[in-house]
């Protein structure tokens, strides 16, 4: 990145932050390397262009920039003394011992902090002695880009069968989140160096971290690694039992119905569930037995059948003890 952050972006020192990501916007659209395909000059300066709104956008980095107290690189910069010994004598401690009073009220951390060390021996003291002469300056490594974050929406099938999804990341980049089976509401999928930029240009790029956020599913519901749904069962089905269709994560699949089945029987599809992301084992799924009549009721009968269903189930009522109760629904 340039020295000058506001420079990279072509706005004055002082912009106002609506006046930074306006200028940023404009050259991120010019510059995106869909756009500029296999051009390199184009491709290196949205990299500076992001580096500096992604530095100048951070409040605390802005502030000190602005005061001097941080470089475009994002290193803080210590200011030492100005004392005037090492002008006056051509050495840091002046041309005699009257000289000496200039570090008075200084501790000696302070003093060997000149010389690229403090008594506890840093990167000085490794290059020359204890006291840190002739080392070399230590200098801290190009600042990381910051961490961008995500919200995805997925479906229940997403954490079953796994997928693939692209999303669209704040400085315009899209990238493919690959969503593993087991996944679950609330997780979040971090992609290595697909964050902000380094300030720099130098540094390592932050990531981008994905919130997952599970969809209701029309006919599933999740319970830990268990799956369970509601299966309508007509009522030829339920008094006569047989094989019915139910629907799995998988597709279709045919079940016994016991003879006289009621609504509020389970059945168990065992291995059917939801996946463990731990260790790769799969829950059940539990199909609870709905009596469902069809959508027209008995109007959707044939007359002479209609005539004779209707008659059979007042003779059932008036001759039959059943008085349907609570204790009546299976567990």
């Amino acid at each position: 990145m340039a020295n000058d952050p506001y420079s990279e972006l072509g706005v004055k020192k002082g912009a106002s932050d609506a006046e930074i990501q306006k200028a940023f916007r404009k050259l991120a659209k010019e510059l995106h390397p869909d756009t500029n395909r296999d051009n390199k000059v184009a491709e290196e300066r949205f990299k500076r262009v992001t580096a500096a709104y992604d530095f100048l956008k951070d409040a605390d980095k802005r502030k000190k920039f602005d005061l001097g107290e941080m470089d475009a690189d994002g290193r803080e910069i210590h200011r030492g003394f100005s004392g005037g010994g090492a002008r006056a004598g051509g050495s840091p401690f002046g041309a005699g011992a009257g000289r000496s009073t200039q570090f008075e009220g200084m501790d000696m951390d302070d003093i060997m902090s000149m010389f690229g060390g403090g008594l506890g021996g840093g990167a000085g003291a490794r290059g020359g002695g204890p006291f840190g002469f002739g080392g070399a300056e230590r200098q801290a490594p190009p600042a990381k880009g910051h961490d961008i974050k995500i919200k995805l929406d997925i479906d229940l099938l997403d954490t079953i069968v796994g997928n693939t999804r692209r999303v669209l990341l704040s400085d315009g980049r899209t990238v493919d989140v690959n969503i593993p089976k087991g996944s679950r509401d609330g997780q979040t999928l971090r992609l290595k160096g697909q964050g902000g930029a380094s300030p720099s240009g130098r540094g390592a790029h932050g990531d981008a971290l994905v919130e997952l956020r599970l969809k209701a599913h029309p006919v599933f519901r999740m319970d830990g690694n268990d799956l369970h749904m509601d299966l309508f069962v007509s009522l030829p089905d339920a008094i006569m039992g047989g094989k019915v269709q139910a629907p799995t994560p998988d597709g279709p699949v045919s079940v016994n119905l016991a003879k006289g089945s009621n609504s509020g029987a389970i059945l168990r599809l065992k291995g059917r569930g939801a996946f463990d992301a731990k260790d790769g084992s799969r829950g059940d799924l539990f199909a609870h037995v709905v009596l469902a009549m069809p959508d027209k009721g008995l109007d959707g009968m044939p007359e002479d059948l209609r005539t004779e269903f209707v008659s059979l189930l007042e003779r059932w009522r008036d001759q039959a003890d059943y008085t349907p109760t609570v204790s009546a629904r299976r567990k």
